[in-house]
């Protein structure tokens, strides 16, 4: 019996360096495998830009799911316990287990959209026959060409930049509040379904809310978001941040970082 065809698969997040990639990749490796982890929590923006750019490739972007549940049935498992920055149940059952399911045994080189100017590491598999490799890194691709590449292909920019800085479900617990406040402003809906979340053990007393420190019901009140915009002006006017690069604005905050995998 002959060897097992190595196959190319890309993850895109619905973040623009994952759908940079895709693009520029498209041509180089004729029969790349497109794939999306989808948790069902995702924002609009996301899904249509997916869809945008699964017309460009020519080609289907398989959605992939943990045994095809999404993240309310991960939720009643680990009995209503919300994810959180220690506790990453979400990423492991709703985006790393579907890819390492999909890739099965065979030889597979996986292509991670890290850029030439970016000094971080992507989801690295430790099954031995997944390979890893950053054509951004090795080719020199930086911000600026991500933008370019996004733009001469037609997609843009995903469109929640405006007021979100990466991709992954709209209650990410590692929005910032003015992120928050942002999903407020553009969808309403969401940010009630996100905050009915929330809980409070009867028993303890202790709160169970996205944000450490404050439900999304007191986020909410317009005292605190006029505060929350207020900071985030006079962060901005005190950076050298331009562009709406939220995450250039956001990468010197201590402690844990989004899960790339989620958020490429």
């Amino acid at each position: 019996m002959g060897k097992s065809k190595v196959r190319h698969i890309l993850s895109i997040s619905g973040g623009k360096d994952s759908a940079a990639l895709a693009i520029y990749m498209r041509d180089k490796i004729p029969d790349m495998e497109y794939v999306f982890c989808d948790t069902e929590k995702e924002l609009p923006e996301t899904y249509d830009y997916l869809g945008r750019l699964e017309a460009f490739l020519g080609k289907p972007i398989n959605t992939l799911k943990h045994d095809g549940r999404g993240f309310d049935h991960w939720l009643s498992v680990y009995r209503g316990y919300l994810p959180s920055a220690r506790t990453r149940w979400c990423t492991r059952h709703l985006k790393l287990q579907p890819f390492e399911l999909y890739v099965g045994d065979s030889p597979v080189i996986s292509y991670i959209g890290i850029r030439a100017d970016e000094d971080r590491e992507g989801y690295i598999s430790t099954k031995p026959n997944i390979k890893t490799v950053y054509p951004f890194k090795e080719d020199g691709i930086c911000y600026s060409d991500i933008k370019r590449i996004l733009e001469e292909a037609g997609i843009g920019m995903p469109s929640y930049r405006t007021w979100r800085s990466r991709s992954g479900c709209y209650f990410c617990f590692f929005q910032q509040k003015i992120e928050w406040v942002g999903l407020l402003e553009n969808h309403p809906v969401l940010y009630q379904l996100a905050r009915k979340y929330e809980k409070v053990d009867e028993t303890t007393g202790k709160r169970f809310t996205w944000c450490d420190r404050e439900s999304l019901e007191e986020l909410a009140r317009p005292e605190r978001v006029a505060a929350i915009k207020a900071e985030y002006r006079h962060r901005m006017e005190r950076s050298n941040v331009t562009d709406g690069r939220l995450a250039e604005l956001f990468e010197d905050e201590e402690g844990p970082q989004p899960c790339l995998v989620c958020t490429l």
